[in-house]
């Protein structure tokens, strides 16, 4: 009889639990979010989700990888991944053609980028008359080849001619297999390419380009049919930079996961330390407003408008303002 007791209570127990859990559950919203690179800029969306900050904040959110802005951006206007990490020009030519798509978060405010040439190419002098592979016309590796090229003293087009080959991994290929002589990468595929040989020709991050990288997106209908989602995924965001400047581990970790464990453990390391400036990834998050009008300025196409026409800060700012971001900061101290 007392065993049926204590059998009949450790059922009720598992049943309480498996009901607790499962309303848990039921209140967290669920939620496609799109991110276009494998590389360390989309770390905050990997360890928001790796660390659970997203369950935390109500959120489950499913990762989709898109392999260009193109598509990134089409998913994000149609809604299928109606919050999304992408390039700034993406958002902001999606914008200029008539989307209502807007950046809510800055993610990476600059160009942490190299250009790198294959072992054999050790100066800016021996790229004449070669080729810089980028993954297409009109995007942000093409905006930076041109950009670099200029910077080390040659000219796009005439002294070089710029290639469209693809993903990082076939740009990098491409370099050590001699079909292009350079490509323009980063972390970790930049230290990857190092590793294996190819030498730096320039280095985006010092030679002080302000732009807006890769940023988080949302659409102005989906910020006044969702602001609370709006509102749970920025703080998640500021949550997860703030989790990037304070976790080696967790980084790490979350690095592991979505670019693959066959990393060297150092290559990782390195691709997290990238990001640990503010010029590069920002602790409150705002966009950035002088790296919009360097898109304006160099890759927009048609009638562009103010850098202020591309962005909604509210969420950003409510987070500044309450005091929660500097917070969380203390914190770690």
């Amino acid at each position: 009889m007392m065993i049926n007791k204590r059998f009949g209570a450790l059922l009720c127990l598992a049943l309480l639990l498996g009901f607790v859990g499962q309303r848990a559950q039921a209140q967290l919203t669920r939620i496609g979010v799109g991110y276009s690179a494998i590389s360390g800029d989309a770390l905050p969306a990997w360890i928001a989700k790796d660390s659970g900050i997203f369950e935390k904040n109500g959120l489950d959110v499913q990762l989709v990888f898109f392999t260009g802005g193109t598509t990134a951006v089409m998913a994000l206007v149609s809604a299928d991944t109606p919050i999304t990490q992408l390039a700034g020009a993406a958002v902001v030519n999606s914008v200029v053609a008539g989307s209502d798509a807007v950046l809510i978060a800055g993610g990476v405010t600059s160009l942490n980028y190299y250009l790198l040439a294959r072992p054999d190419i050790k100066t800016p002098e021996q790229l004449k008359g070669g080729s810089v592979a980028i993954s297409r016309f009109g995007s942000s590796s093409d905006f930076i080849a041109r950009y670099a090229l200029q910077k080390i003293g040659l000219t796009p087009g005439k002294d070089v001619t710029i290639v469209q080959i693809g993903s990082t991994t076939a740009r990098v290929d491409a370099a050590l297999s001699g079909r292009v002589q350079a490509t323009v990468v980063n972390p970790p595929a930049s230290i990857i390419a190092q590793k294996r040989g190819m030498n730096m020709l320039a280095d985006l991050p010092k030679l002080g380009l302000v732009y807006q990288h890769t940023a988080v997106a949302t659409t102005r209908r989906y910020i006044r049919e969702h602001p609370d989602i709006v509102r749970r995924y920025v703080k998640s965001q500021v949550e997860a930079v703030h989790r990037i400047y304070t976790d080696k581990e967790a980084s790490v970790r979350a690095l592991a996961r979505f670019i693959g464990r066959a990393v060297d453990r150092d290559v990782l390391e390195k691709t997290w330390e990238n990001l640990l400036n503010e010029s590069v990834l920002p602790k409150k998050q705002y966009p950035s407003l002088e790296g919009i009008k360097t898109i304006l300025a160099t890759e927009a196409k048609g009638k562009p408008g103010k850098p202020e026409d591309f962005v909604d800060s509210t969420f950003v700012r409510e987070l500044d303002q309450s005091g929660f971001t500097d917070g969380l900061y203390k914190k770690a101290k």
